[in-house]
């Protein structure tokens, strides 16, 4: 059984490795995309009034300013981040496909950077790490089967690692330095494989999460969720008589009711709906650099009613159950931020030990593949008689 399961591991390795070590690499350089832009974005950053509150603007004149800016494209949403940033109002589209982000300043409407998202370097690199720079359709399952496999390999590689005897298990733990380089090489994979095990685990079950829908789906099944897993916005109510005039006033009226119920919070982003149908999609951050602990509310944007909608990512964060907390929480487990600059340190070391992990692999399995037998024949012949047959 255990020769059967190096075989696995083997083949699935030979067959995944260059996707393990492009993934782990590109999640390496993504650990610390907001610390990096911190220092190389000073657009990002603004000097606060003494009065932030009174001269903060609503949605609506942030809208009109950025959409200046950027002529015949419409705003789909904004974020006021945390006092000393600037806000970010936010254009997406898929036909035509562009994406921009315009930054401005929250408190008097000055445009300070039109970014295009889709020529930003973390954008590329993020594109790789979830789709090896393949269109969606193609890469998306090619990485979430290479994550898989890798799972798979990391179950394996524990089964063969698993020492026989306590004597044996002296040598699993640590590195044998003085050893021959081949040595130090089996050593590096099977050490470095098995303390990086556990965390390796937890990127490739919150990345599934991402690859498969009967993935995620059954894992939020499975933590107690109820429901389909998938998120969508709620409709407004077409029929009921309106309020507002426009829905730029509705979102204003929204922003206000959002600032009195949380006069305290992080970042609060809001959605501009284009069509009738289209409810107006809020969320308040509890705390900066996380996406996690959020609350949602969705608004009719007729009657600026509040819209019950079902799923991991609606209601109140303290209310949300195991599942819902688990599933918000996917994407900063996987990056590390759920613990700080600590964790991403964590998560970056992991993801570039599972990219060695590949390399030092191959190498064992071509140093076995080039033994010849002649030499191995040759050495049994000078072994002692007795020996030979134990």
């Amino acid at each position: 059984m255990k020769k059967l399961i190096g075989q696995l591991h083997l083949y699935l390795g030979l067959v995944s490795g260059v996707l393990v070590i492009v993934i782990s690499l590109t999640g390496c350089i993504l650990a610390f995309e907001q610390e990096i832009k911190s220092f190389t974005q000073p657009y990002m950053f603004v000097d606060v009034p003494a009065t932030v509150d009174a001269r903060v603007l609503p949605p609506s004149a942030l809208a009109a300013s950025a959409e200046k800016a950027l002529p015949g494209k419409k705003a789909n949403g904004v974020l006021y981040d945390v006092p000393s940033r600037n806000a970010q109002v936010g254009f997406y589209n898929l036909d035509p496909e562009y994406y921009y982000v315009v930054y401005i300043n929250q408190y008097t409407g000055k445009v300070v950077k039109v970014w295009n998202e889709d020529g930003d370097f973390f954008h590329f690199i993020l594109h790789g790490h979830y789709y090896l720079w393949l269109p969606e359709k193609v890469g998306q399952p090619v990485v979430a089967s290479a994550t898989l496999i890798f799972l798979v390999m990391m179950i394996s590689g524990l089964v063969l690692w698993w020492p026989k005897n306590k004597s044996a298990a002296k040598q699993r733990f640590s590195i044998k330095w003085n050893a021959a380089w081949r040595r130090k090489n089996y050593d590096l994979h099977n050490v470095f494989g098995f303390y990086i095990m556990s965390i390796g685990v937890v990127l490739a079950i919150t990345g599934l999460v991402w690859g498969f829908q009967w993935f995620s789906q059954g894992l939020y099944t499975a933590t107690g969720g109820e429901g389909s897993d998938v998120y969508y916005n709620p409709t407004s109510d077409t029929t009921a008589v309106s309020t507002v005039s426009k829905p730029m006033q509705a979102v204003d009226r929204a922003w206000h009711i959002l600032q009195k119920e949380y006069p305290k919070h992080s970042s609060l982003n809001i959605s501009f709906p284009h069509l009738k149908s289209e409810s107006i999609f809020s969320y308040v951050n509890f705390r900066e650099g996380t996406y996690y602990k959020v609350d949602y509310t969705y608004f009719d944007q007729h009657t600026l009613k509040k819209i019950n909608a079902k799923g991991p990512y609606t209601g109140k964060y303290s209310e949300a159950n195991f599942a819902q907390t688990l599933r918000r929480m996917n994407y900063d487990i996987h990056t590390g931020a759920i613990l700080g600059l600590p964790g991403k340190i964590l998560m970056f070391f992991a993801s570039l030990i599972c990219a060695t992990l590949p390399v030092t692999g191959f190498i064992i399995w071509w140093g076995r593949r080039k033994k010849s037998p002649k030499n191995v024949r040759k050495n049994l012949r000078s072994m002692k008689p007795d020996l030979i047959g134990r």
